[in-house]
């Protein structure tokens, strides 16, 4: 699973998309791998629209074109990308869904997304396109909404990863799991400090209250197993744990802020829409994605999605 090797870096060729960039670079570089550089559009684009005379694109009609070659050749002549390769593909069709299905077709291991705010995800792309990615991407998501604490330097012509803590947010469901070997991974690869955390909901509390002859010994229980789970977590993958009790998103935000971390890694369960609109992700989640003080790292469980044929790419070694 890592170090990635295929990071998949969607644009709308906005400054607020080129946010992510540095973190597609970044790890690219440090896997030694590849950014795809993908972008979906309204209309077809020539397949060929790179390498296309000038002359034959300069009438009124294919302006968009020109502009949007020119926008494509910015890109891939940034600064973040010297000496790595990177695929620049186009297609015409529904953001999330294409991006979902690229990844699946491309052998892709991470995608990078740019938020906005706490009030919303990207309207980048034409719709809460973010959210939508995380829910139906087959590999995990780095989730990002500047201004944030950045985990990436560039310096010196290089773009580094500079990750010191990771935290953990765990349930021990099987959703979880991916993410739990994830961000051990990534913390043993780059030496960085790997916390844990697991928070009792406060509809625990709530039933001891309603139901003190049953709810609280079934609570107190409750609060041991976690315990003896978070222990042997710790044991198994030296994690430093923390137990907490609140509202989930909430405790850990607030963790994350007090210890300062670089990057949350959380395991992302998926449900189908009540309304017939794909799969959505938990409301605790989207608000742990919302208000982090640092970059959050989406992991699916295991998904089977039917790929696609091996795009032919224009491979463009940046020197």
């Amino acid at each position: 699973m890592y170090p990635f090797r295929n990071i998949l870096f969607p644009t709308d060729f906005s400054s607020h998309s080129h946010a992510a960039l540095k973190y597609a670079a970044a790890f690219a570089r440090d896997g030694n791998g590849r950014v795809v550089l993908f972008s979906v559009q309204s209309a077809k684009v020539p397949p060929n629209l790179l390498t296309l005379p000038r002359h034959e694109l300069e009438d009124q009609e294919n302006q968009w074109l020109l502009q949007m070659r020119a926008e494509i050749e910015s890109l891939l002549a940034d600064p973040l990308l010297r000496g790595i390769e990177v695929d620049p593909i186009i297609v015409d069709g529904e953001p999330s869904s294409e991006i979902a299905r690229r990844a699946a077709g491309n052998g892709i291991d991470l995608i990078t997304v740019v938020t906005r705010g706490r009030k919303g995800l990207s309207r980048a792309f034409g719709g809460s396109i973010a959210e939508e990615i995380i829910a139906e991407a087959p590999c995990a998501v780095l989730a990002m909404r500047p201004p944030q604490r950045d985990f990436v330097e560039h310096r010196e012509g290089l773009t580094r990863i500079r990750l010191n803590r990771i935290l953990l947010a765990t349930n021990f469901r099987p959703s979880s799991a991916a993410a739990s070997q994830l961000a051990t991974q990534i913390a043993n690869h780059l030496v960085a400090e790997l916390h844990g955390v697991y928070v009792i909901g406060d509809y625990f509390e709530q039933i001891s209250v309603m139901f003190p002859e049953g709810g609280l010994a079934a609570l107190t229980r409750f609060r041991s197993h976690v315990q003896e789970r978070m222990a042997h977590l710790a044991r198994r993958e030296g994690v430093t744990t923390h137990i907490a009790e609140g509202r989930p998103y909430e405790e850990i935000v607030r963790l994350a802020a007090k210890l300062d971390v670089d990057l949350i890694v959380i395991g992302t369960a998926v449900h189908n829409s009540l309304f017939g609109g794909g799969p959505v992700l938990g409301s605790d989640i989207e608000r742990v994605i919302r208000n982090a003080p640092c970059p959050v790292l989406c992991v699916p469980a295991a998904k089977v999605l039917t790929p696609l044929p091996a795009l032919v790419t224009q491979a463009v070694p940046q020197t």
